[in-house]
């Protein structure tokens, strides 16, 4: 039993370790991406299916991109470390994922036939607009 505790504790150092190496800190803009890329991936599972247009190869393309995702705010948390040690060029690099998977799970929702508040989709113009 004591083996246990001291390897699971083991394991959560090496694993807090390489977060706060790769991600700065898990903050609520990390948690809030997370959550985001989950469920703009379980949305899009589930619009693909109601459509027809399930597929494990689109399923892996999908978990791919997310992993990209994450690579980048890594990347970005490198170069704030580099140029400030702030977090201004990792949570810019957030934000903007942030609103990409906000816009990508209200058209799942609208691709699954649910209907979509008009404030909703207006907000969605709008952030289309500025990404751009």
């Amino acid at each position: 039993m004591l083996y246990l505790e001291k390897s699971t504790l083991f394991v959560g150092s090496g694993l807090s370790a390489i977060i706060l190496n790769l991600f700065g800190e898990w903050d609520m803009l990390i948690t809030f991406l997370l959550i985001a890329v989950t469920l703009d991936y379980v949305t899009g599972l589930i619009a693909s299916g109601i459509e027809g247009k399930l597929s494990s190869k689109f399923g892996v393309k999908g978990i791919g991109r997310k992993v990209l995702i994450f690579s980048l705010v890594t990347v970005a948390h490198l170069i704030d470390t580099i140029l400030t040690n702030q977090h201004f060029i990792r949570n810019a690099t957030i934000i903007f994922y942030l609103c990409n998977e906000m816009i990508s799970i209200i058209e799942n929702v609208g691709r699954a036939g649910v209907p979509v508040p008009e404030f909703l989709r207006k907000a969605v113009e709008v952030l289309k607009k500025k990404s751009k």
